[in-house]
């Protein structure tokens, strides 16, 4: 005998062949402990009702069981080692959705309409806060935050430092040009204070090379620079000081999204870098997202503005995006570039995808994939292609321009 199992927000339910209800097994009067069952069962895992309930029917003589949930009906199948079959959607499930209340009160779950209304609300809101919590807890978010936290700290220290670059340059202008490195300049200034301190015995203290210290110093003897009463100095050295903190916060946050990336998308992390692979899952609104985009869209991630802009005026599209500060991408050819970029995105593709969906670690074979690609682009094309000749027409109006532009001259 066949026997259809749908599941519903009071309980799971059992209708036979001629859509009767004959057996109920009913989820507790709590609706958080209501909602999780639901939830599982959404998600194809098998619970204690339903498992009660097939064991109750098997009993009774049924033996082939109906349900609408792929995954549910395999992992019953698996387990208790029964014949399943797959309707989605049922007849018994309709009829259960036309007119849930009056199952339920049949059921003896509630005693009114209004007391069903009540429990569905109760649930609905308990299944969606499940839901919201999920999707909150996912660990591609967080790396999303910390990459983001990271651009706005290097902004907020460059902007700093400009400052400390001015203000400090009343008193050593010269130094500005001599130190780029910003962590390098706010060390020596609260280490050093006044420029008559930036002797070559000091900075070698403070492992500045011989060379560079010794340029430093002797400017320092004949610069141009106002003098700074104490108190002047010692607002610019706590200044420096809260930026060499910050420069602490940063190297401590980019560990954390190391080896938060390690966690979430290993693949990503060994194809593209911690940082890079982070940027693009933000921009991506995470991992998922990111995972569902095809290799196209990947190559041209961050510049939107560029790529709407060529849709719009028929100009070249760009051939890349936020994929340009890949090292691989970064130093090559200008002629490269373009083939390069592809060959990138499509192994970013493979990999999100791997991260986000198949949890296999792959990143290795796809590194070494792509390098192989790239060498065979390096060898193909290591000349620029010719430039084609301009266009008769194209020539003329070129020419006709330049003429006019003289006469206006």
């Amino acid at each position: 005998m066949k026997v259809a199992i749908v599941e519903s927000l009071f309980g799971v339910l059992a209708f036979d062949e001629e859509n009767k209800l004959i057996a109920t097994v009913l989820f507790p009067k709590k609706p958080q402990s209501a909602a999780e069952a639901l939830v599982k069962i959404e998600a194809g895992k098998m619970t204690d009702e339903v498992s009660s309930l097939i064991n109750a029917l098997k009993d009774k003589g049924y033996d082939a069981f109906v349900f609408e949930n792929a995954g549910l009906a395999k992992e019953v199948e698996t387990k208790l080692g029964i014949s399943v079959e797959l309707s989605k959607p049922s007849t018994a499930g309709e009829l259960l959705r036309s007119k849930p209340e009056s199952f339920a009160i049949k059921s003896g779950f509630v005693k009114d309409a209004s007391d069903f209304d009540l429990w569905t609300h109760n649930v609905t809101m308990e299944i969606t806060k499940m839901r919201v919590k999920g999707a909150v807890e996912k660990r591609d978010l967080v790396v999303a935050q910390a990459v983001q936290s990271l651009d706005e700290l290097d902004k907020t220290i460059n902007m700093l430092m400009a400052r400390v670059r001015e203000w400090y340059g009343i008193h050593f202008p010269e130094l500005d040009r001599l130190l780029d490195k910003h962590e390098t300049y706010a060390r020596l200034v609260v280490k050093l204070g006044s420029k008559d301190n930036f002797t070559v015995e000091n900075l070698e203290k403070e492992d500045v090379p011989n060379s560079k210290s010794e340029a430093i110093a002797k400017v320092a003897e004949k610069s141009m620079g106002a003098d700074l009463n104490d108190a002047d100095l010692k607002q610019i050295q706590s200044l420096c000081k809260d930026i060499l903190n910050l420069y602490k916060l940063r190297d401590g946050l980019e560990s954390y999204l190391d080896s938060t990336m390690e966690e979430v998308a290993p693949n990503m992390k060994c194809l593209a870098g911690s940082l890079l692979g982070a940027r693009l899952i933000a921009i991506s609104g995470g991992l998922t997202n990111l995972a569902k985009r095809p290799a196209s869209t990947v190559q041209v991630l961050g510049a939107e503005k560029a790529l709407f802009r060529s849709l719009k005026t028929g100009t070249r599209p760009p051939k890349h995006g936020l994929i340009f500060q890949h090292t691989l991408l970064h130093d090559a050819k200008k002629w490269q570039r373009g083939k390069i970029a592809r060959a990138l995105a499509g192994k970013l593709a493979i990999a999100a995808r791997a991260d986000a969906f198949g949890h296999r670690l792959i990143g290795k074979e796809l590194k070494a994939g792509m390098e192989k690609r790239i060498d065979e682009i390096h060898q193909k094309y290591e000349q620029p292609p010719p430039l084609p000749p301009p266009k008769p027409r194209q020539e003329r109006a070129r020419r006709e321009k330049w003429r006019k532009h003289r006469r206006e001259r």
